[in-house]
């Protein structure tokens, strides 16, 4: 015959793992909840940083494009276009150095303004939009008159 105590003991023991079976399911459920929220949030902390910087560097542009209309006084604010300046030399059929002659800066200046490594400064790019005022005519007799 079987030893009562031990039926019991036995007995006693898978009631308790059948209990805690249970109670560690629903502590898993709770678990695996927590960190798909805690995951969630992280992608909103990581999307309104984002947005944050994307706000602050508009800012900053913004900051940056207003000083230069404080200090204009209404000018219009001119674009550049690298591949603009060189379709209008070839329209006018003349040089880099005859273009820079009449913007007032060297024909390498003006070659390095077509190839995009470098950018014309605020009083050139004037320059640049009287220039590109003018016809073809009026670009030959101000450049015999030099």
């Amino acid at each position: 015959m079987p030893n009562i105590a031990s039926i019991l003991k036995s007995e006693i023991s898978r009631v308790a793992r059948k209990e805690v079976r249970a109670e560690i399911e629903t502590l898993k459920k709770a678990s695996v909840q927590h960190r798909s929220a805690i995951a969630a949030l992280r992608r909103q902390v990581i999307a309104l940083e984002k947005e944050l910087r994307n706000v602050a560097k508009g800012t900053a542009r913004s900051a940056r494009a207003s000083e230069p209309e404080e200090a204009g006084e209404g000018e219009p604010k001119r674009r550049f276009s690298a591949g603009r300046l060189a379709a209008h030399r070839t329209k006018l059929g003349i040089s880099a150095a005859s273009y820079g002659q009449l913007v007032g800066v060297s024909g390498q200046t003006i070659y390095h303004w077509e190839q995009g490594k470098a950018r014309p400064r605020a009083a050139q790019l004037e320059s640049l939009a009287a220039v590109r005022g003018m016809g073809r005519q009026e670009v030959a007799q101000r450049l015999e008159s030099n």
